[in-house]
């Protein structure tokens, strides 16, 4: 049984395996994303039931653009739709919509809606729902040195104000506690330059299932799970 008072406050999950799983269908690929989706709606709203705050997604990488030019464009033009059919319910849960990850080169269009979801829920105070688009951790901590390196020639910092709280401030994430749990489907065992700074401290679950198969009941199994662990934090 999960104790309703040790749930992990910020999930972050790897949703990989949806090609293979329509392959091993013989199905297209797109097949797979489109069943993903799916389970994007039933693990949001089972987190939420649960008393998750925060759950984010990696839903594009940085390095996904290598993948075929049709799949990519798919992918863009289903996430566009997604955002457009499912930001009225989120918002109506009172939700609260975060894309992190770098804006250039997505699509204006669906740039358009991210930032429309982004302001239409800003102030909902319920789970906070972050999608990792065209996302990269290196990337992203590459990014706020820059950002950093840039306030201290503008005299805002010096060199020897930077510690983990400032530096934290200058990541995609920042405002959200890093993440308790990270769950990666399909038995993959990596991390795959995923919030590499904010998984420091973080418990790892991986799942053998793909991720079009993984329901509500393998959410529970991946906190129940969370809950069995001694999380030292570096302590005895």
């Amino acid at each position: 049984m999960i104790d309703k008072n040790n749930v992990p406050q910020h999930i972050a999950i790897i949703m990989d395996g949806n090609g293979r799983w329509a392959k091993s269908r013989g199905l297209p690929r797109t097949y797979g994303h489109r069943e993903g989706a799916k389970r994007v709606k039933e693990i949001v709203r089972s987190a939420k039931e649960l008393g998750v705050k925060v759950v984010t997604l990696f839903a594009f990488s940085t390095e996904n653009w290598s993948r075929p030019k049709a799949e990519v464009g798919f992918l863009m033009k289903y996430l566009d739709g997604f955002l457009t059919r499912e930001i009225e319910d989120m918002n109506k849960e009172n939700m609260r919509f975060l894309s992190i990850g770098r804006r250039d080169p997505l699509p204006a269009a669906l740039l358009k809606r991210i930032k429309a979801a982004e302001h239409k829920t800003q102030g909902n105070t319920g789970l906070t729902v972050v999608l990792a688009l065209n996302y990269g951790s290196r990337q992203e901590i590459l990014d706020a040195v820059k950002k950093f390196s840039e306030d201290c020639l503008q005299h805002k910092h010096e060199a020897e104000d930077l510690d983990e709280k400032l530096f934290g401030q200058y990541l995609y994430t920042h405002g959200l506690p890093d993440p308790d749990l990270l769950i990666r489907t399909s038995h993959e065992l990596r991390v795959s330059n995923f919030l590499l700074w904010q998984l420091s401290y973080a418990e790892l679950y991986f799942c053998d299932k793909f991720w079009p198969d993984f329901g509500p009941e393998d959410l529970k199994a991946a906190i129940e799970e969370y809950q069995n662990r001694e999380r030292r934090f570096g302590r005895v």
